[in-house]
């Protein structure tokens, strides 16, 4: 752990990525295991999403029990310590690959959410949002029996989802048109929006280096970073669990839990101020 927060202490101005590993401390399942690989069924596809009916439920089943894993979590020290160490100037942008919102709950600002925010539906047909807690209201009020199910799953045996019956399972219309509902996130199989991108692309060149805690890279949409970061010779720093599709690219890299470490990395960098800051006074 040292080696890392010596290189992160030696310039200001990270960009960090953060994956699936920073929120789990927050009572949100993570779905890969620490080679990266899934510990559950493949979620569906927007493909699959579109096109089969059957597929939607199975999505909406796993939705209904996730949700309720999200909207109950609550900010972590991982994402208090990232507050702290932006207002610092340590970190000058945060890009997300969850969809939880938890580091806007926590006060982290101009937050990129790469793959959306899983708290807003879209209907696809007429572009109406809105939230899905409503949405949730809904689901428990035309599936009552299968709410029952679904409230028993507590997050470390969420897998267990898999195994319930979803094939009568109702799934609520856009109350405006009668349109497809999907939230307003990024699918397997989907694209992140070009603007989106490009915000990150300016975000990577005007930082000083990379470090991406929590996630194992296996999406492109996160690795792309690395990519990024490795063509303008800036350092790549991983904090995680487990192996990342980028070991290859980092020149540091620390396997622990990332809350004891961004909060060690955020007391050290609050020592540096106020030591400058007696300094100025002598």
């Amino acid at each position: 752990m040292k080696s890392l927060l010596d290189l992160l202490m030696s310039q200001t101005d990270w960009l960090v990525l953060t994956g699936a590993g920073i929120s789990s401390l927050s009572g949100i399942p993570t779905y890969r295991n620490s080679e990266g690989k899934w510990q559950r069924k493949s979620p569906v596809t927007y493909q699959e999403f579109l096109l089969n009916e059957t597929s939607r439920r199975q999505f909406w089943a796993r939705n209904i029990a996730g949700w309720r894993f999200i909207s109950a979590a609550e900010p972590n020290i991982a994402h208090l310590a990232l507050v702290k160490l932006e207002k610092m100037g340590m970190i000058s942008g945060l890009v997300t690959q969850n969809v939880d919102g938890l580091h806007e709950k926590a006060g982290s600002k101009g937050v990129i959410d790469l793959h959306g925010r899983a708290d807003s539906v879209l209907c696809l047909d007429c572009g109406d949002m809105q939230s899905r807690q409503s949405l949730q209201d809904l689901f428990k009020k035309h599936n009552p029996i299968f709410f029952n199910k679904v409230e028993r799953i507590v997050p470390e045996n969420d897998a267990s989802i898999d195994n319930l019956d979803f094939t009568s399972l109702i799934i609520p219309s856009c109350h405006l048109c009668g349109g497809l509902l999907k939230p307003d996130v990024v699918f397997f199989g989907e694209v992140v929006p070009h603007s989106k991108i490009d915000l990150c692309m300016d975000m990577m060149k005007v930082s000083s280096g990379l470090l991406v805690v929590g996630s194992s890279l296996q999406v492109f949409s996160g690795y792309r970073f690395c990519n990024w970061a490795s063509k303008q010779g800036k350092p790549i720093a991983l904090l995680c669990n487990g192996d990342t599709r980028a070991d290859h690219l980092a020149i540091e890299k620390t396997r622990a839990d990332c809350g004891p470490v961004l909060r060690h990395w955020m007391q050290l960098s609050n020592e540096r101020i106020y030591s400058d800051e007696i300094g100025k006074l002598n």
